[in-house]
């Protein structure tokens, strides 16, 4: 069976990301109906891909076409796009990281959504990575204790592999007049490090999540110029690291999960964002120093999330709203703590 997916937004994500890879679900997905606010990319995205276009979100629901809404619009209307998807009848949603602001409105997201059987992925594509879940196969198969997890993100700007990969430049949004940031000043501190702890820490803190699933205590946080922030966890008796830094022109991006236990190192490469050249390298290196590299699957993390929807939808797994609930408080309380620290000046 193939389900028509219908797209709220229109931003880089969804032209360079969602509608190439609905494209390679072998007949599981059909993009049929793309919604922007009015800016018109809509319209663009929807003709590369043959289907419809709309503003606003109500033309897009009451589609017939449309049986998977895709949330990707931007992460402050998540949850009131989610719920609308919810009210015009619709039980199966893939909704971008983050669900929520919250860890309490991800919590009733995802109640309502159990309350009337809907599925509800989150985008949190490297989770769904194939190459992380070989690195967690090893990490169980050496049972041993982890001692150390390093999260290094360095990324470039997204107009350099947005190009690259659709051949055209980052759709322009409308102007925006900010002030200068501030990295001095406590209160503008906290904010950039909570939205990035929350709006790109959500990548890969569900995967700490998995090494570490009991609450860490926050170490340390602090913001990184021009844009970042550093921060460490401890969990017990393993010590995590995160360190993610926003480049000017002329860098290439890094994205890379390292995980250290007494007999081995395994570290996870992450391709950059808009480029599908298939999955993450993990390498592994054990005590006695033998060196091995995995080979890349083709398939990245962007079309096995899609491929988990589609056997939810086929019943070939269960739907978890427990691990959609436990993911999105670990990330808000890492973030909320990093905030705080950050704004009494406690980092250290």
């Amino acid at each position: 069976m193939t389900w028509g997916v219908g797209i709220i937004g229109s931003g880089p994500g969804v032209a360079a990301l969602h509608a190439p890879t609905l494209a390679r679900t072998d007949g599981d997905f059909r993009l049929v109906h793309v919604s922007d606010a009015g800016s018109g990319r809509a319209a663009v995205i929807a003709e590369r891909f043959g289907a419809r276009a709309s503003a606003g979100v109500e033309t897009l629901l009451a589609d017939p076409d449309v049986d998977v809404v895709a949330v990707c619009s931007p992460p402050s209307l998540h949850a009131e796009h989610v719920r609308a998807s919810l009210a015009a009848g619709r039980r199966a949603i893939f909704c971008e990281k983050p669900l929520a602001d919250t860890a309490e409105e991800a919590e009733r997201l995802v109640a309502e959504c159990a309350a009337v059987g809907a599925l509800l992925v989150v985008g949190t594509n490297h989770l769904f990575d194939p190459a992380w879940a070989r690195a967690t196969h090893h990490l169980r198969a050496l049972d041993g204790r982890i001692s150390a997890v390093t999260v290094t993100l360095c990324l470039s700007p997204n107009d350099r592999y947005h190009a690259l990969t659709t051949g055209e430049p980052l759709p322009a949004g409308p102007a925006l007049k900010r002030p200068p940031l501030d990295l001095d000043d406590p209160a503008q501190s906290a904010a950039v490090v909570r939205r990035l702890v929350a709006g790109l820490g959500v990548h890969d803190l569900p995967l700490v999540r998995d090494l570490v699933p009991s609450a860490p205590e926050l170490v340390w946080a602090r913001p990184v110029a021009p844009i970042g922030f550093d921060l460490a966890l401890r969990a017990h008796d393993a010590l995590v690291r995160f360190t993610t830094v926003m480049l000017p022109e002329g860098a290439d991006s890094l994205w890379r999960v390292t995980v250290a236990t007494a007999s081995a190192r395994i570290e996870v490469e992450f391709p950059p964002p808009f480029v599908h050249v298939g999955g993450a390298r993990t390498t592994v290196r054990d005590e006695a120093g033998v060196h091995t590299v995995y080979p890349i699957d083709r398939h990245d993390g962007y079309e096995r999330e899609w491929r988990a929807l589609a056997a939810l939808l086929r019943g070939e797994a269960a739907m978890e709203y427990d691990e959609l609930r436990a993911d999105a408080a670990f990330v808000t309380a890492i973030a909320d703590a990093a905030a705080a620290a950050v704004r009494m000046g406690a980092s250290r």
